[in-house]
Protein backbone atom coordinates (compact mmCIF):
# COMPACT_ATOMS: atom_id res chain seq x y z
CA UNK A 1 0.00 0.00 0.00
CA UNK A 2 2.75 2.50 0.86
CA UNK A 3 4.59 1.82 -2.60
CA UNK A 4 1.54 2.45 -4.22
CA UNK A 5 0.86 5.76 -2.41
CA UNK A 6 4.36 6.31 -3.09
CA UNK A 7 3.89 6.45 -7.27
CA UNK A 8 0.86 8.06 -7.13
CA UNK A 9 2.27 10.68 -5.95
CA UNK A 10 5.16 11.00 -8.34
CA UNK A 11 3.02 10.48 -10.99
CA UNK A 12 2.19 13.13 -13.38
CA UNK A 13 -0.10 12.86 -16.38
CA UNK A 14 -0.94 15.03 -19.45
CA UNK A 15 -5.04 15.12 -20.29
CA UNK A 16 -4.35 12.31 -23.00
CA UNK A 17 -2.61 10.30 -20.41
CA UNK A 18 -5.68 10.59 -17.67
CA UNK A 19 -8.62 9.82 -20.30
CA UNK A 20 -6.33 6.68 -21.28
CA UNK A 21 -6.36 5.42 -17.74
CA UNK A 22 -10.03 6.43 -17.34
CA UNK A 23 -10.61 4.37 -20.21
CA UNK A 24 -9.27 1.17 -19.08
CA UNK A 25 -11.28 1.70 -16.09
CA UNK A 26 -14.11 2.00 -17.88
CA UNK A 27 -13.35 -1.10 -20.16
CA UNK A 28 -12.61 -3.45 -16.97
CA UNK A 29 -17.03 -2.53 -16.20
CA UNK A 30 -16.38 -0.19 -13.53
CA UNK A 31 -19.56 2.05 -13.97
CA UNK A 32 -18.94 5.91 -15.14
CA UNK A 33 -21.51 6.46 -12.12
CA UNK A 34 -20.26 4.41 -9.72
CA UNK A 35 -16.80 6.24 -9.95
CA UNK A 36 -18.38 9.81 -10.01
CA UNK A 37 -20.51 8.30 -6.89
CA UNK A 38 -16.59 7.22 -5.60
CA UNK A 39 -15.23 10.53 -6.30
CA UNK A 40 -18.10 12.60 -4.81
CA UNK A 41 -17.36 10.74 -1.49
CA UNK A 42 -13.83 11.35 -1.22
CA UNK A 43 -14.13 14.68 -1.76
CA UNK A 44 -16.63 15.39 0.30
CA UNK A 45 -15.01 13.79 2.89
CA UNK A 46 -12.00 16.13 2.95
CA UNK A 47 -14.33 19.20 2.41
CA UNK A 48 -15.62 17.80 5.83
CA UNK A 49 -12.49 18.43 7.27
CA UNK A 50 -12.31 22.30 5.92
CA UNK A 51 -15.41 23.66 5.53
CA UNK A 52 -17.06 24.67 9.54
CA UNK A 53 -20.06 22.74 9.77
CA UNK A 54 -22.01 26.14 9.82
CA UNK A 55 -20.83 27.69 7.37
CA UNK A 56 -23.03 28.06 3.97
CA UNK A 57 -22.17 26.28 0.64
CA UNK A 58 -22.24 27.22 -2.99
CA UNK A 59 -21.90 24.51 -5.32
CA UNK A 60 -20.98 25.81 -9.51
CA UNK A 61 -22.18 22.37 -11.21
CA UNK A 62 -21.03 22.37 -14.83
CA UNK A 63 -22.46 20.36 -17.99
CA UNK A 64 -19.77 17.34 -17.45
CA UNK A 65 -18.93 14.99 -15.15
CA UNK A 66 -16.91 17.55 -13.18
CA UNK A 67 -20.23 19.06 -12.56
CA UNK A 68 -21.60 15.40 -11.61
CA UNK A 69 -18.98 15.56 -9.30
CA UNK A 70 -19.72 18.92 -7.92
CA UNK A 71 -23.57 17.63 -7.28
CA UNK A 72 -22.61 14.27 -5.60
CA UNK A 73 -20.78 16.68 -3.69
CA UNK A 74 -23.57 18.99 -2.94
CA UNK A 75 -25.67 16.04 -1.99
CA UNK A 76 -23.42 14.69 0.60
CA UNK A 77 -22.82 17.58 1.97
CA UNK A 78 -26.68 18.27 2.29
CA UNK A 79 -26.82 14.46 4.14
CA UNK A 80 -23.95 15.71 6.51
CA UNK A 81 -26.33 19.13 7.58
CA UNK A 82 -24.36 21.47 5.59
CA UNK A 83 -26.23 24.39 4.38
CA UNK A 84 -25.98 23.54 0.22
CA UNK A 85 -27.17 25.70 -2.37
CA UNK A 86 -26.39 25.23 -6.31
CA UNK A 87 -25.92 26.97 -9.05
CA UNK A 88 -25.42 25.41 -12.59
CA UNK A 89 -25.66 28.06 -15.35
CA UNK A 90 -26.07 26.02 -18.21
CA UNK A 91 -29.29 25.08 -20.08
CA UNK A 92 -28.00 21.21 -21.42
CA UNK A 93 -26.24 18.34 -19.53
CA UNK A 94 -24.44 15.61 -19.48
CA UNK A 95 -26.98 12.46 -18.51
CA UNK A 96 -25.40 11.56 -15.93
CA UNK A 97 -25.11 15.02 -14.91
CA UNK A 98 -28.68 16.04 -15.53
CA UNK A 99 -29.50 13.30 -13.18
CA UNK A 100 -27.82 14.13 -10.27
CA UNK A 101 -29.33 18.11 -10.49
CA UNK A 102 -32.54 16.48 -10.71
CA UNK A 103 -31.92 14.52 -7.77
CA UNK A 104 -31.02 17.13 -5.30
CA UNK A 105 -33.27 19.27 -6.16
CA UNK A 106 -35.70 16.54 -5.84
CA UNK A 107 -34.18 16.53 -1.71
CA UNK A 108 -34.87 20.44 -1.17
CA UNK A 109 -31.31 21.59 -2.04
CA UNK A 110 -31.93 24.92 -3.61
CA UNK A 111 -31.20 25.54 -7.27
CA UNK A 112 -30.20 29.42 -7.33
CA UNK A 113 -30.78 31.26 -10.53
CA UNK A 114 -28.48 33.92 -9.78
CA UNK A 115 -24.83 34.79 -9.59
CA UNK A 116 -25.59 37.72 -6.58
CA UNK A 117 -27.37 34.71 -4.64
CA UNK A 118 -23.74 33.02 -4.10
CA UNK A 119 -22.89 35.83 -1.90
CA UNK A 120 -23.77 34.75 1.40
CA UNK A 121 -21.62 31.46 0.77
CA UNK A 122 -18.70 31.25 2.62
CA UNK A 123 -16.87 28.62 0.32
CA UNK A 124 -17.79 27.96 -3.15
CA UNK A 125 -17.28 24.76 -4.73
CA UNK A 126 -16.05 24.80 -8.34
CA UNK A 127 -17.04 22.23 -10.61
CA UNK A 128 -17.69 24.16 -13.90
CA UNK A 129 -14.70 22.55 -15.80
CA UNK A 130 -12.53 19.60 -15.16
CA UNK A 131 -9.65 18.38 -17.02
CA UNK A 132 -9.49 18.63 -20.67
CA UNK A 133 -10.68 22.30 -21.59
CA UNK A 134 -9.05 22.95 -24.68
CA UNK A 135 -11.60 26.28 -25.93
CA UNK A 136 -11.64 29.19 -24.41
CA UNK A 137 -14.48 30.52 -22.54
CA UNK A 138 -16.22 33.18 -23.73
CA UNK A 139 -19.54 35.34 -22.11
CA UNK A 140 -21.89 34.65 -20.48
CA UNK A 141 -19.47 31.86 -18.43
CA UNK A 142 -16.63 34.31 -18.37
CA UNK A 143 -18.33 36.66 -16.72
CA UNK A 144 -20.21 34.79 -14.43
CA UNK A 145 -16.34 33.71 -13.10
CA UNK A 146 -14.86 37.45 -13.34
CA UNK A 147 -17.93 37.85 -10.88
CA UNK A 148 -16.84 34.95 -8.82
CA UNK A 149 -13.46 35.73 -8.26
CA UNK A 150 -14.30 39.73 -7.38
CA UNK A 151 -16.64 37.87 -4.28
CA UNK A 152 -14.30 37.43 -0.83
CA UNK A 153 -14.80 33.88 -0.46
CA UNK A 154 -13.30 30.43 -0.34
CA UNK A 155 -13.27 28.59 -3.59
CA UNK A 156 -12.55 24.85 -3.44
CA UNK A 157 -12.36 23.71 -7.30
CA UNK A 158 -12.57 20.27 -8.04
CA UNK A 159 -9.53 18.79 -9.78
CA UNK A 160 -8.71 21.78 -11.67
CA UNK A 161 -9.79 25.45 -11.66
CA UNK A 162 -12.51 25.87 -14.72
CA UNK A 163 -10.65 27.66 -17.33
CA UNK A 164 -7.22 26.10 -17.13
CA UNK A 165 -5.28 24.17 -19.52
CA UNK A 166 -4.83 20.72 -18.11
CA UNK A 167 -1.29 20.16 -19.50
CA UNK A 168 0.21 23.84 -19.89
CA UNK A 169 -1.59 25.59 -17.42
CA UNK A 170 -2.91 28.62 -19.66
CA UNK A 171 -5.70 30.67 -19.08
CA UNK A 172 -8.55 29.86 -21.57
CA UNK A 173 -10.18 33.26 -22.08
CA UNK A 174 -10.65 33.51 -17.74
CA UNK A 175 -10.49 30.75 -15.28
CA UNK A 176 -11.41 30.48 -11.30
CA UNK A 177 -9.22 31.75 -8.68
CA UNK A 178 -9.15 29.02 -6.51
CA UNK A 179 -7.90 29.11 -2.85
CA UNK A 180 -7.51 24.89 -3.07
CA UNK A 181 -7.66 22.83 -5.95
CA UNK A 182 -8.64 19.31 -4.92
CA UNK A 183 -6.48 17.28 -8.07
CA UNK A 184 -8.40 13.84 -8.52
CA UNK A 185 -6.44 10.52 -9.19
CA UNK A 186 -3.04 11.60 -10.44
CA UNK A 187 -1.29 15.06 -10.41
CA UNK A 188 -2.27 17.07 -14.27
CA UNK A 189 0.75 19.07 -15.36
CA UNK A 190 -1.12 22.01 -15.36
CA UNK A 191 0.41 21.75 -11.03
CA UNK A 192 3.08 22.31 -12.40
CA UNK A 193 3.50 25.31 -14.80
CA UNK A 194 4.06 28.22 -13.07
CA UNK A 195 1.22 30.51 -14.74
CA UNK A 196 -1.63 28.18 -13.13
CA UNK A 197 0.13 28.86 -9.74
CA UNK A 198 -2.20 31.62 -8.59
CA UNK A 199 -5.03 30.03 -9.58
CA UNK A 200 -4.22 26.69 -8.20
CA UNK A 201 -3.98 28.60 -4.92
CA UNK A 202 -2.86 25.10 -1.98
CA UNK A 203 -3.17 21.77 -4.24
CA UNK A 204 -3.82 18.30 -2.66
CA UNK A 205 -4.62 15.11 -4.71
CA UNK A 206 -7.62 13.35 -3.85
CA UNK A 207 -6.92 9.47 -4.29
CA UNK A 208 -9.73 7.49 -5.54
CA UNK A 209 -7.71 3.88 -6.06
CA UNK A 210 -6.69 3.70 -9.48
CA UNK A 211 -5.20 0.92 -9.93
CA UNK A 212 -1.27 0.54 -10.63
CA UNK A 213 -1.64 -1.50 -13.49
CA UNK A 214 -3.80 1.04 -15.32
CA UNK A 215 -1.34 3.59 -14.54
CA UNK A 216 1.51 1.48 -15.71
CA UNK A 217 -0.27 0.16 -18.67
CA UNK A 218 -0.01 3.64 -20.53
CA UNK A 219 2.87 5.68 -18.41
CA UNK A 220 5.48 2.24 -18.26
CA UNK A 221 7.12 1.06 -15.36
CA UNK A 222 9.49 3.82 -15.27
CA UNK A 223 7.46 7.42 -15.46
CA UNK A 224 8.64 10.17 -17.61
CA UNK A 225 7.57 12.89 -15.49
CA UNK A 226 7.84 12.31 -11.99
CA UNK A 227 7.40 14.78 -8.73
CA UNK A 228 9.89 14.66 -6.53
CA UNK A 229 8.73 12.99 -3.05
CA UNK A 230 11.00 13.40 0.32
CA UNK A 231 11.44 9.34 0.01
CA UNK A 232 12.67 9.64 -3.13
CA UNK A 233 15.14 12.42 -2.64
CA UNK A 234 16.64 11.38 0.53
CA UNK A 235 16.91 7.85 -1.10
CA UNK A 236 19.84 9.35 -3.73
CA UNK A 237 21.42 11.36 -0.62
CA UNK A 238 24.86 9.89 -0.13
CA UNK A 239 23.98 8.31 3.38
CA UNK A 240 24.63 6.64 5.35
CA UNK A 241 28.24 6.42 4.28
CA UNK A 242 30.26 3.16 4.95
CA UNK A 243 31.85 2.53 8.05
CA UNK A 244 35.44 2.16 6.30
CA UNK A 245 36.33 5.41 4.31
CA UNK A 246 38.06 8.82 4.09
CA UNK A 247 37.79 11.92 2.50
CA UNK A 248 39.44 10.70 -0.85
CA UNK A 249 36.30 8.63 -1.61
CA UNK A 250 33.74 11.61 -0.95
CA UNK A 251 34.50 13.21 -3.73
CA UNK A 252 36.82 16.15 -4.81
CA UNK A 253 34.86 19.14 -6.47
CA UNK A 254 36.43 22.57 -8.00
CA UNK A 255 34.29 25.31 -7.64
CA UNK A 256 35.69 28.69 -10.04
CA UNK A 257 33.86 31.40 -8.55
CA UNK A 258 33.87 34.68 -7.39
CA UNK A 259 35.19 38.11 -7.99
CA UNK A 260 36.15 41.14 -6.43
CA UNK A 261 32.81 42.56 -7.29
CA UNK A 262 31.29 38.94 -6.23
CA UNK A 263 32.99 37.88 -3.83
CA UNK A 264 30.35 36.90 -1.41
CA UNK A 265 29.18 34.13 -4.51
CA UNK A 266 32.21 32.46 -3.40
CA UNK A 267 31.91 32.52 0.03
CA UNK A 268 27.86 31.16 -0.76
CA UNK A 269 28.93 28.49 -3.00
CA UNK A 270 31.54 27.16 -0.92
CA UNK A 271 29.07 27.10 2.24
CA UNK A 272 26.62 24.81 0.23
CA UNK A 273 29.54 22.61 -0.90
CA UNK A 274 30.26 21.84 2.63
CA UNK A 275 26.52 21.34 3.64
CA UNK A 276 26.83 18.56 0.81
CA UNK A 277 29.56 16.20 2.72
CA UNK A 278 31.94 16.49 -0.03
CA UNK A 279 34.85 14.67 0.92
CA UNK A 280 37.42 17.32 -0.59
CA UNK A 281 36.80 21.19 -1.61
CA UNK A 282 39.41 23.56 -4.11
CA UNK A 283 38.05 26.60 -4.53
CA UNK A 284 39.63 28.78 -7.38
CA UNK A 285 38.99 32.52 -6.94
CA UNK A 286 40.60 35.89 -8.08
CA UNK A 287 44.05 35.98 -5.65
CA UNK A 288 42.87 39.19 -4.23
CA UNK A 289 39.86 37.29 -2.30
CA UNK A 290 41.83 34.77 -1.16
CA UNK A 291 42.51 35.61 2.49
CA UNK A 292 38.32 36.08 2.83
CA UNK A 293 37.84 32.49 1.58
CA UNK A 294 40.18 31.28 3.90
CA UNK A 295 38.38 33.18 6.65
CA UNK A 296 34.86 31.66 6.60
CA UNK A 297 36.00 28.07 4.89
CA UNK A 298 39.14 26.91 6.83
CA UNK A 299 38.58 23.15 5.58
CA UNK A 300 38.59 24.33 1.73
CA UNK A 301 42.09 24.10 -0.63
CA UNK A 302 41.86 27.62 -1.99
CA UNK A 303 43.28 27.75 -5.09
CA UNK A 304 44.01 31.75 -6.00
CA UNK A 305 44.19 32.74 -9.55
CA UNK A 306 45.45 35.64 -11.52
CA UNK A 307 43.19 38.29 -12.36
CA UNK A 308 42.02 41.11 -14.36
CA UNK A 309 42.11 44.96 -13.54
CA UNK A 310 38.27 44.51 -12.65
CA UNK A 311 39.11 41.77 -9.95
CA UNK A 312 38.12 38.77 -12.14
CA UNK A 313 39.62 35.48 -13.07
CA UNK A 314 41.97 35.85 -15.53
CA UNK A 315 42.79 32.19 -15.83
CA UNK A 316 43.03 28.92 -14.14
CA UNK A 317 46.80 28.47 -12.65
CA UNK A 318 48.86 26.29 -15.27
CA UNK A 319 49.56 23.44 -13.08
CA UNK A 320 45.84 22.86 -12.31
CA UNK A 321 44.91 19.45 -13.46
CA UNK A 322 41.17 19.43 -13.90
CA UNK A 323 41.09 15.80 -14.37
CA UNK A 324 42.13 15.18 -10.83
CA UNK A 325 38.54 16.42 -9.61
CA UNK A 326 35.37 14.53 -9.48
CA UNK A 327 33.33 17.38 -10.40
CA UNK A 328 33.68 21.00 -11.24
CA UNK A 329 31.24 23.54 -10.78
CA UNK A 330 31.75 26.70 -12.42
CA UNK A 331 29.66 30.41 -12.15
CA UNK A 332 28.74 32.34 -9.13
CA UNK A 333 29.84 35.35 -9.14
CA UNK A 334 32.50 35.14 -11.90
CA UNK A 335 31.56 38.10 -14.15
CA UNK A 336 31.68 37.74 -18.05
CA UNK A 337 35.48 38.52 -18.05
CA UNK A 338 35.96 34.87 -17.65
CA UNK A 339 35.91 33.57 -20.80
CA UNK A 340 39.05 32.22 -20.83
CA UNK A 341 38.10 29.40 -18.24
CA UNK A 342 35.40 28.44 -18.97
CA UNK A 343 36.16 27.51 -22.23
CA UNK A 344 38.88 25.58 -20.70
CA UNK A 345 36.06 23.89 -18.09
CA UNK A 346 34.41 22.91 -21.18
CA UNK A 347 37.22 20.90 -22.09
CA UNK A 348 37.14 19.09 -19.18
CA UNK A 349 36.40 15.44 -18.92
CA UNK A 350 34.92 14.93 -15.45
CA UNK A 351 30.95 16.45 -14.60
CA UNK A 352 30.36 20.17 -15.02
CA UNK A 353 28.01 22.42 -13.49
CA UNK A 354 27.46 25.60 -15.18
CA UNK A 355 25.81 28.17 -13.00
CA UNK A 356 24.86 32.27 -13.50
CA UNK A 357 28.10 34.07 -15.66
CA UNK A 358 29.34 30.79 -16.88
CA UNK A 359 25.83 30.17 -18.49
CA UNK A 360 25.40 34.24 -20.01
CA UNK A 361 29.56 33.37 -21.29
CA UNK A 362 28.07 30.56 -22.95
CA UNK A 363 25.60 32.20 -24.40
CA UNK A 364 27.62 34.46 -25.63
CA UNK A 365 30.13 31.79 -27.25
CA UNK A 366 27.55 30.05 -28.99
CA UNK A 367 29.00 27.34 -28.25
CA UNK A 368 25.92 25.30 -26.42
CA UNK A 369 25.97 22.46 -29.43
CA UNK A 370 29.28 21.54 -28.55
CA UNK A 371 28.19 20.61 -25.18
CA UNK A 372 26.74 17.43 -26.71
CA UNK A 373 30.61 16.28 -27.62
CA UNK A 374 31.24 16.73 -23.75
CA UNK A 375 33.25 13.09 -22.91
CA UNK A 376 31.19 13.62 -19.28
CA UNK A 377 27.83 14.53 -18.01
CA UNK A 378 27.30 18.27 -18.36
CA UNK A 379 24.88 20.10 -15.38
CA UNK A 380 22.99 23.58 -17.07
CA UNK A 381 21.31 25.35 -13.96
CA UNK A 382 19.39 28.72 -15.78
CA UNK A 383 16.72 31.04 -14.29
CA UNK A 384 14.47 32.45 -16.31
CA UNK A 385 16.35 35.23 -18.03
CA UNK A 386 19.17 33.05 -18.45
CA UNK A 387 17.38 30.27 -20.13
CA UNK A 388 16.11 32.83 -22.59
CA UNK A 389 19.76 33.70 -23.39
CA UNK A 390 20.41 29.94 -23.90
CA UNK A 391 17.62 29.20 -25.47
CA UNK A 392 16.05 32.29 -27.73
CA UNK A 393 13.95 30.14 -29.85
CA UNK A 394 12.24 27.86 -27.06
CA UNK A 395 9.33 29.15 -25.52
CA UNK A 396 8.90 28.70 -21.65
CA UNK A 397 5.05 28.86 -21.62
CA UNK A 398 5.30 25.11 -21.31
CA UNK A 399 8.80 24.60 -19.25
CA UNK A 400 8.10 20.82 -19.23
CA UNK A 401 8.52 20.98 -22.92
CA UNK A 402 10.78 23.66 -22.68
CA UNK A 403 13.50 21.88 -20.20
CA UNK A 404 12.90 18.48 -22.24
CA UNK A 405 14.22 20.56 -25.88
CA UNK A 406 16.98 21.88 -23.85
CA UNK A 407 18.32 18.91 -22.61
CA UNK A 408 18.00 17.39 -26.04
CA UNK A 409 19.59 20.08 -27.91
CA UNK A 410 22.91 20.12 -25.68
CA UNK A 411 23.01 16.53 -24.47
CA UNK A 412 22.92 18.23 -20.90
CA UNK A 413 20.90 17.79 -17.46
CA UNK A 414 19.08 20.90 -17.37
CA UNK A 415 17.83 22.25 -14.13
CA UNK A 416 15.47 25.16 -15.56
CA UNK A 417 14.87 27.30 -11.68
CA UNK A 418 11.42 28.78 -10.49
CA UNK A 419 8.49 28.08 -8.11
CA UNK A 420 8.45 24.94 -9.71
CA UNK A 421 11.88 23.50 -10.76
CA UNK A 422 11.60 21.70 -13.64
CA UNK A 423 14.49 18.98 -14.21
CA UNK A 424 15.03 17.19 -17.29
CA UNK A 425 17.89 14.46 -18.94
CA UNK A 426 18.42 14.56 -22.44
CA UNK A 427 16.35 11.36 -22.97
CA UNK A 428 13.22 13.17 -21.66
CA UNK A 429 13.10 11.76 -18.22
CA UNK A 430 11.45 15.29 -16.38
CA UNK A 431 11.63 15.50 -12.41
CA UNK A 432 9.34 18.36 -11.09
CA UNK A 433 9.79 20.10 -7.60
CA UNK A 434 6.58 21.12 -6.25
CA UNK A 435 7.19 22.29 -2.95
CA UNK A 436 9.07 25.74 -2.82
CA UNK A 437 8.87 29.29 -1.18
CA UNK A 438 8.99 32.67 -2.90
CA UNK A 439 11.43 33.61 0.42
CA UNK A 440 14.36 31.84 -2.57
CA UNK A 441 13.68 34.95 -4.24
CA UNK A 442 17.16 36.34 -2.79
CA UNK A 443 20.47 36.88 -4.24
CA UNK A 444 22.56 34.36 -3.76
CA UNK A 445 20.25 31.35 -2.99
CA UNK A 446 21.51 30.16 -6.59
CA UNK A 447 24.99 30.17 -5.49
CA UNK A 448 24.13 28.08 -2.34
CA UNK A 449 22.12 25.89 -4.89
CA UNK A 450 25.14 25.71 -6.76
CA UNK A 451 27.65 24.58 -4.12
CA UNK A 452 25.57 21.86 -2.90
CA UNK A 453 24.36 20.21 -6.26
CA UNK A 454 28.56 20.39 -6.99
CA UNK A 455 29.24 18.58 -3.96
CA UNK A 456 26.40 15.93 -4.41
CA UNK A 457 27.51 15.69 -8.04
CA UNK A 458 31.35 14.97 -6.64
CA UNK A 459 30.18 12.58 -4.19
CA UNK A 460 28.23 10.55 -6.87
CA UNK A 461 31.27 10.31 -9.12
CA UNK A 462 32.16 6.56 -8.13
CA UNK A 463 28.45 5.69 -8.13
CA UNK A 464 25.54 4.88 -10.71
CA UNK A 465 23.00 7.21 -9.57
CA UNK A 466 21.57 8.58 -12.42
CA UNK A 467 22.56 12.26 -12.90
CA UNK A 468 18.91 13.95 -13.03
CA UNK A 469 17.93 12.16 -9.85
CA UNK A 470 21.23 13.61 -8.01
CA UNK A 471 19.96 17.16 -9.49
CA UNK A 472 16.67 16.57 -8.16
CA UNK A 473 17.71 15.90 -4.86
CA UNK A 474 19.38 19.03 -4.57
CA UNK A 475 16.53 21.05 -5.99
CA UNK A 476 14.18 19.84 -2.95
CA UNK A 477 16.83 19.27 -0.63
CA UNK A 478 17.65 23.46 -1.36
CA UNK A 479 13.96 24.09 -1.49
CA UNK A 480 12.63 22.31 2.00
CA UNK A 481 15.83 24.54 3.36
CA UNK A 482 14.38 27.58 2.38
CA UNK A 483 10.67 26.29 3.86
CA UNK A 484 12.51 25.55 6.74
CA UNK A 485 14.27 28.71 7.50
CA UNK A 486 10.91 30.81 6.61
CA UNK A 487 8.84 29.27 8.88
CA UNK A 488 11.45 30.21 11.49
CA UNK A 489 12.20 32.97 10.58
CA UNK A 490 9.63 34.80 7.65
CA UNK A 491 9.83 34.58 3.92
CA UNK A 492 11.34 38.09 5.05
CA UNK A 493 14.31 36.83 6.55
CA UNK A 494 15.57 33.82 4.82
CA UNK A 495 18.99 35.46 2.92
CA UNK A 496 20.84 33.62 1.45
CA UNK A 497 23.72 33.11 4.04
CA UNK A 498 20.79 32.33 6.84
CA UNK A 499 19.50 29.67 3.72
CA UNK A 500 22.87 27.75 4.41
CA UNK A 501 22.42 27.40 8.02
CA UNK A 502 19.01 25.37 7.52
CA UNK A 503 20.14 23.04 4.92
CA UNK A 504 21.50 20.41 7.19
CA UNK A 505 18.79 21.10 10.02
CA UNK A 506 16.28 19.40 6.80
CA UNK A 507 17.79 15.90 6.98
CA UNK A 508 17.96 16.73 10.59
CA UNK A 509 13.93 17.07 10.56
CA UNK A 510 13.31 14.64 7.72
CA UNK A 511 15.52 11.51 9.70
CA UNK A 512 13.23 11.86 12.18
CA UNK A 513 9.79 12.05 10.15
CA UNK A 514 11.05 9.54 7.89
CA UNK A 515 10.34 5.40 9.08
Amino acid sequence: MEDRLEQISQAVVTTSQMRDIEGRIFAAGMPVAALMEKVGMRISDRLSAIIPLNAPVGILAGPGHNGGDALVVARELHFRGYQVCIYAPFTKFKELTSDHLQYAQSLGISRIQSIEQLGSCDFLIDGLFGFGLEKAITDPIAAIINQINQQNQTIISIDLPSGLHTDTGEVLGTGIRATHTLCLGLWKLAFFQEQALEYIGQAELIDFDIPLADIQAILGNELKIKQITTKTALSTLPLPRPPVTHKYKQGHLLLICGSRRYAGGAILTGLGSRASGVGMLSIAVPESIKPLLVSHLPEALIIDCPETESGAISQLPENIDLSSFSAIACGPGLTKDTITTVEKVLQSKVTLLLDADALNILAELGTIPTLQQRQAATVLTPHTGEFQRLFPDIPQTDRIKAVQTAAKQTGAVILLKGARTAISHPQGRVWINSQSTPALARGGSGDVLTGLLGGLLAQNAQKSTNIEDIVATAAWWHSQSGILAAQARTELGVDAWTLTQYLIPVLKQESVTQP
